[in-house]
């Protein structure tokens, strides 16, 4: 089957969350912007903690958000960047040394040294996904960014090796070819995410990104403009969803509802006098709770969280080495007083951050939640530029992706029968 591509300078990412599915499609500006033309969403029903747990379930819910995306930007999509993030994701620094052929820099010479360091023994059952170059040194001389064209003998870089689970990896792919779609890249989510948020400021100084999902917390550490520490933890909103659903002894669908609408990180933000109705299970009749009540179920997990995250952070040794502190997204992060109880537990400044960098549809995007799916088209962006690939990233033909006015009648019809 011959590849199909985008057409001309569309990017896609597919952020296959835990409580979500959400295709997002974008497109390079003529002044090198990133423009946002569609977005579909779909809840996830499939995923657990970040892997994949029923195949037909996950096929369906990128199905859906897939053909959301491409009614609202009116094209077809025919590949896809996704996301992967689980506990299965592990990470490592290494380096590598090679000789410098011709006294000079090349770019064979890169390839060679990114070769070496990545020369590591890693389990069977783990592949690399990524090999992030943090600095490179020539001779004696260290802390050098762009290499090329500089002379020496002796080149060594240091890298960040990122490795993940094979069969994860199989699996989401998979998902993703039942559904008709190419897969482009696979990239890890706090990567992805880092992408959409975070300033050069900041990554120069030093900052710890945590993307707080529905099953997973992502966090990634930046020093000196690159990436030095990256983990998975397996804890996440839906663990709070379990809290308040086993608290207040309501299904979890109702848990997750009270836990979007009423619920809070911090005890002494919520007032007492706030009342809200909790659904009970069964035919009895809902239950009167105050706002306070439901904020003393959900603050020590939040509070077990930031202190997991506090630990990561001390383990990685970079605990005194990012000043610029702590940058908060994801869905969950989002709930009031989360900020507040950060500050408190990190001894940091915290921020909570949403996509940057995008025109278009930016008031669709800039929300927490959509960090990761805006991160996957500014990495699809940034990797199309560094490769010189022609605009959009691919090597191959770009097939028209334009569709007929009968086509998009056709795809709305079909659409709403789905739907109703």
């Amino acid at each position: 089957m011959a590849h199909q591509s985008n057409h001309g300078n569309l990017v896609v990412g597919l952020d296959i969350g835990t409580s979500k599915v959400v295709a997002i499609v974008g497109q390079r500006t003529p002044e090198g912007k990133l423009e946002i033309i569609g977005l579909g969403s779909h809840p996830s029903r499939g995923m657990k903690k970040g892997v994949v747990v029923n195949i037909d379930s996950t096929v369906q819910s990128i199905r859906r958000a897939v053909e959301e995306a491409e009614l609202m930007a009116g094209c077809e999509i025919h590949s896809v960047y996704v996301g992967i993030a689980g506990s299965h994701v592990h990470s490592m620094n290494s380096h590598g040394i090679v000789a410098i052929r011709d006294r000079e820099v090349r770019e064979a010479d890169l390839e060679r040294v990114i070769d070496a360091a990545r020369a590591v023994a890693i389990p069977a059952d783990q592949k690399i996904i990524h090999i992030l170059p943090q600095e490179y040194a020539i001779d004696n001389q260290e802390g050098i960014r762009e290499p090329l064209g500089m002379s020496g003998v002796r080149l060594e870089a240091k890298v960040h090796l990122v490795t993940c689970a094979v069969n994860a990896v199989q699996n989401i792919e998979k998902c993703v070819r039942r559904c008709g779609l190419e897969v482009e890249d696979i990239i890890l989510e706090q990567l992805a995410s880092s992408y959409a948020v975070l300033t050069e400021d900041e990554k120069e100084l030093g900052v710890c990104i945590v993307d707080i999902g529905g099953g997973t917390t992502d966090i990634a550490i930046f020093t000196e403009g690159a990436i030095r520490h990256t983990a998975v933890i397996p804890i996440a909103g839906d663990q709070v969803t379990n809290d308040i659903a086993m608290a207040l002894r309501t299904p979890t669908v109702h848990a997750e509802d009270i836990k979007i609408k009423y619920a809070c990180a911090l005890t002494q933000l919520a007032g007492p006098d706030e009342m809200l109705k909790v659904p009970s299970v069964g035919d009895r009749p809902p239950r009167d709770l105050s706002r306070q009540a439901l904020a003393e179920v959900v603050e020590p997990r939040y509070d077990e969280l930031f202190t997991l995250i506090l630990a990561e952070i001390r383990r990685s040794g970079y605990e005194n080495l990012i000043p610029a502190g702590i940058v908060l997204t994801g869905g969950t992060s989002k709930m009031e007083g989360a900020v507040d109880l950060a500050e408190e537990i990190f001894h940091a400044p915290v921020r909570l951050a949403s996509p940057q960098f995008v025109v278009g549809l930016d008031d669709v995007v800039s929300n927490p939640i959509h960090a990761t799916g805006v991160g996957l088209l500014h990495y699809a962006l940034q990797r199309t530029v560094a490769e010189g690939l022609p605009e959009g990233g691919y090597r191959h033909e770009p097939l028209r992706a334009e569709m007929t006015q009968e086509g998009v009648i056709q795809r709305v019809k079909h659409w709403f029968q789905r739907q109703f």
